[in-house]
């Protein structure tokens, strides 16, 4: 039974066509990654068929009484609220059956018997629904999902302005699960979420009985999850059965087959326009060569898919720092209240390193305090000489109003537009990126502005900060091999042992100086 008929969908953004002419349908059980390279359009899909973009042409039905649960990437928490409450707003729905119960018996009094015949009949259906969704147990139920995430150990009554970016994903994750709907849509639910979280979802979602569609670029966690792939490139949707590597090998068959066949036709089209053109004059040979012009009017010319443009870092390398980078004794990193035991760290000139650990035990405030953006509670932290800092920050600040081309000139003003425009294309923006506000691209793309400044300064010592967060597969595999072949030292914060792994000589797991596990 389809759950979900998308037909004929196309939509842009100004003169840029996201997708043309898409149709999709959902069936039951079927559990999808949604995939493609940044900006082929996987959010905006999402975002039309949940009814928060309208599309320019094409039809969204969802089956009648669906209910769709979706995890947005960019959904934001309000500020004043508790973990506690954000969880149980997952029962709106609930209170307000509950408010219409104690509306029915606030009129009882003053109803005929033929009223009060259907109040009561009202009365006991809500009551049925209530029971039905647990409504009786609902703190229990927002304790339990607390402690499937570690929340309980933040603390429930914490406000959701003061998390991290992966305490905010559980939480919004923690909300989407209690509200048990019948469809589960996940915009890159690993981003932020920590390996012993990924591996919780992982479960949950190979033993979900009911159909999910599930955008990530996490290749391993969608191989161990979904059943079908559908690709989203050059503004078509194709659907592909089995896991991720199952459809990279038929995507690359297919690719193969279509480059020979167009090679063939060339060929083809070459010989027939050049019959034609040495026989058309001559009147012996003026039909055959008539005969091969119409043959070549009716060809339907085989085009190949146009290459995006595939990134390419180079990370600058300074002159070289002193053989100590930076060394901390005693460093108690956190806010108002400590959040790590004191920590006793040194790294050498050219040194790579992965910090890993928990969300929400401090390995961003660790780098900020490295870098003297916070001040540390107590202990020192002290930096080496001849530093030249590059910082990969996870987010850019909300409400950037600023295009591509002038993000980079505030950086480098020296910078020719020739020179801007070259530099965010061989990031692998494309020209409608470069021109287009920062805050309309993809979590992806932006990744890449945020890349752009970085590789375009001298630097020796690189502090990324979850740097793969959005990434697609072939901006994290150019990554990975441009920090491999860079001379200088590199401190990453990654939840991805697949990225770190040949990459980094160390790794330093917070947690096991943290005070809050």
């Amino acid at each position: 039974m389809s759950i979900l008929n998308v037909e004929h969908l196309s939509h842009g953004f100004g003169d840029r066509a996201i997708f043309t002419d898409v149709s999709f349908r959902l069936l039951k059980g079927e559990h999808i990654g949604l995939i493609g390279a940044n900006g082929e359009g996987k959010s905006t899909f999402m975002s039309i068929i949940t009814d928060k973009l309208m599309p320019d042409e094409g039809k969204v039905e969802w089956a009648k009484n669906v209910r769709v649960g979706y995890l947005d990437q960019h959904t934001v928490l309000e500020k004043g609220m508790t973990i506690r409450e954000v969880l149980k707003s997952a029962f709106s729905f609930l209170f307000e059956m509950e408010e219409k119960m104690n509306q029915i018996c606030d009129h009882m009094g003053e109803a005929s018997g033929e009223e009060m015949n259907s109040m009561m009949e009202e009365l006991g259906t809500i009551q049925d629904l209530l029971m039905a969704h647990d409504f009786y147990i609902i703190d229990s139920k927002v304790e339990e999902i607390g402690r499937a995430f570690g929340l309980d150990e933040i603390g429930l009554d914490k406000d959701v302005d003061e998390l991290s970016g992966g305490q905010r994903t559980k939480v919004l994750l923690g909300k989407l699960l209690l509200e048990k709907p019948d469809i589960l849509l996940l915009d890159e639910p690993t981003n932020y979420l920590d390996a012993q979280h990924i591996e919780w979802l992982k479960r949950y979602l190979q033993e979900y009985e009911n159909a999910f569609i599930l955008i990530s670029h996490d290749i391993p966690f969608l191989n161990s999850v979904v059943n079908l792939i559908y690709h989203m490139e050059n503004q078509k949707l194709d659907r592909y059965v089995g896991d991720y590597d199952k459809f990279l090998e038929v995507y690359e068959m297919k690719k193969s087959q279509l480059e020979a066949a167009y090679k063939r036709q060339q060929q083809e089209i070459a010989e027939l326009q050049d019959f034609v053109a040495r026989n058309k004059a001559r009147v012996s040979t003026r039909n055959m060569a008539m005969s091969r012009q119409k043959k070549l009017d009716k060809m339907e010319v085989i085009e190949l898919v146009k290459e995006k443009p595939k990134p390419e870092f180079h990370f600058l390398n300074a002159r070289a720092a002193g053989k100590i980078i930076f060394e901390t004794k005693d460093l108690v990193i956190g806010y108002d209240e400590p959040l790590s035991k004191p920590l006793d760290f040194s790294m050498e000139r050219g040194e790579k390193i992965a910090v890993i650990g928990a969300n929400g035990i401090g390995k961003t405030t660790f780098l900020k305090s490295i870098l003297g953006l916070i001040p540390a509670l107590s202990g020192s932290v002290e930096l080496g000489d001849y530093l030249s800092i590059g910082y990969f920050e996870q987010e850019m600040a909300p409400g950037n109003t600023t295009t591509c081309i002038e993000e980079i000139w505030k950086e480098f003003p020296s910078y020719t537009q020739y020179e801007v425009r070259s530099a965010l294309a061989k990031c692998g923006l494309t020209t409608k990126n470069i021109e287009s506000q920062v805050r309309v691209l993809s979590g992806g793309e932006q990744a890449k502005v945020r890349l752009c400044k970085l590789i375009n300064r001298e630097t020796n010592i690189l502090l990324l900060d979850e740097p793969t967060n959005h990434l697609d597969v072939d901006a994290k595999e150019e990554l990975k091999r441009a920090l491999k072949e860079y001379k200088g030292a590199v401190l990453l914060i990654c939840h991805e042992p697949e990225f770190y792994d040949g990459l980094v000589s160390k790794v330093w797991n917070l947690g096991e100086y943290s005070l809050k596990i």
